[in-house]
C-alpha cells in the first residue's frame, strides 16, 4: 500500500508540473498575441495595403513589401514543391534501405534543422556574388530551400502510411509504377502532402534572415525578380528600429498580417486534413 501510494503521488506531482508548465506557456502566448494585437490594430488601415513604401511621416503603406512576399513565396512554392514531392516519393517508394536514400534522408534532415541564416549565405555565394547583385530570384531561390525539406519530409511520412495492399493490388491489374505513385499512392495521401506544402508556406514566409543575403529589400516598387525586391519580413526588421513612430506602427501592422497569414495557414492546413480523411 506504501509503494501505491507513493506511485500514485509522485504520478499527480508529476501531472500538476507537466500542467503548469503547459499554462504557463500558454500565458506566454497569449501575452505576445495581446501586445501583437494591441499594438497591430490600431496601426491597420487601408494605406497599409494601398501604399508603398514613404519617407516617415508622409502616411506610407506596405503594399510593396506584401506584393514582394507573395511573389517570392509563389516563385519559391513553385520551385520547392515539385523537388519536396519527387524527393519524398522516391525515399517511400524506392529508398527504402538503400545506401542513397539513406544519404538523401540524412542530407534532408541537415537542412531540415539548418539555421536559415546559413541557407542565407549560400544563396549569397551562389547567386548574389557571381551575378553582381541582390535579386528577388535569390530570395526566392532562398526559400525554396527552406521549403523542401519541410515537403520532402512530410511526404515521405505520408506515403509510409498508405498500405502496401494498395500498390499490390495495382501492381496486380498490371499497372506500372509511375501510374500506382500517381493515381494510387499520392491519391491516398493527398491531405498529409497538401498538409505538408501549407506548413512549409507557413515557415517560409516569416523567415528574414535569408532575405537580408538574397533579395536585400526595396523601397520602391519593384516587381522585377531581377532587382532587389522588397518583402514583408524584411521591413519589419528594418522599420521595427526605426526611430520614428509611423515606421515602427508599420512594423506591428507587418508583423500582424504575417501572423495571421501563417495562423490561417496552419488552419486551412487542418481543415483540409480533416476534410480529406
Amino acid at each position: 500500500m506504501a509503494s501505491l501510494a507513493r506511485r500514485r503521488a509522485t504520478d499527480y506531482t508529476v501531472k500538476l508540473i507537466s500542467t503548469g508548465f503547459a499554462a504557463l506557456s500558454l500565458v506566454f502566448l497569449a501575452w505576445i498575441l495581446w501586445t501583437l494585437l494591441a499594438r497591430g490594430l490600431p496601426a491597420l488601415g487601408p494605406h497599409v495595403f494601398t501604399k508603398i513604401t514613404a519617407p516617415p511621416g508622409a502616411g506610407g503603406g506596405l503594399l510593396n513589401a506584401i506584393v514582394g512576399s507573395l511573389i517570392q513565396i509563389g516563385v519559391a512554392l513553385a520551385i520547392g514543391t515539385p523537388v519536396g514531392l519527387l524527393c519524398g516519393t522516391f525515399l517511400a517508394e524506392n529508398g527504402r534501405g538503400t545506401s542513397v536514400g539513406n544519404a538523401v534522408r540524412f542530407v534532408n534532415d541537415v537542412l531540415l534543422s539548418a539555421p536559415s541564416i546559413l541557407i542565407g549565405l549560400f544563396v549569397y555565394q551562389l547567386l548574389v556574388v557571381p551575378f553582381g547583385g541582390f535579386s528577388g530570384w535569390a530570395g526566392a531561390m532562398a526559400l525554396a530551400i527552406i521549403v523542401i525539406p519541410v515537403v520532402v519530409r512530410t511526404t515521405e511520412d505520408m506515403l509510409n502510411l498508405v498500405p502496401i495492399g494498395l500498390r499490390e493490388a495495382a501492381f496486380a491489374l498490371g499497372a506500372p509504377q509511375w501510374k500506382v505513385v500517381t493515381f494510387v499512392t499520392w491519391r491516398a495521401a493527398r491531405a498529409g502532402i497538401v498538409t505538408g506544402i501549407l506548413l512549409a508556406v507557413a515557415r517560409a514566409a516569416g523567415e528574414t534572415a535569408p532575405l537580408l543575403f538574397t533579395s536585400l529589400g526595396n523601397n520602391g516598387w519593384s516587381i522585377s525578380l531581377n532587382a532587389p525586391m522588397a518583402s514583408l519580413p524584411i521591413a519589419i526588421y528594418q522599420y521595427a528600429a526605426s526611430p520614428f513612430e509611423d515606421w515602427v506602427a508599420l512594423a506591428w501592422a507587418g508583423a500582424l498580417i504575417i501572423t495571421v497569414g501563417v495562423l490561417t495557414l496552419n488552419i486551412l492546413s487542418r481543415l483540409v486534413l480533416a476534410k480529406m480523411k
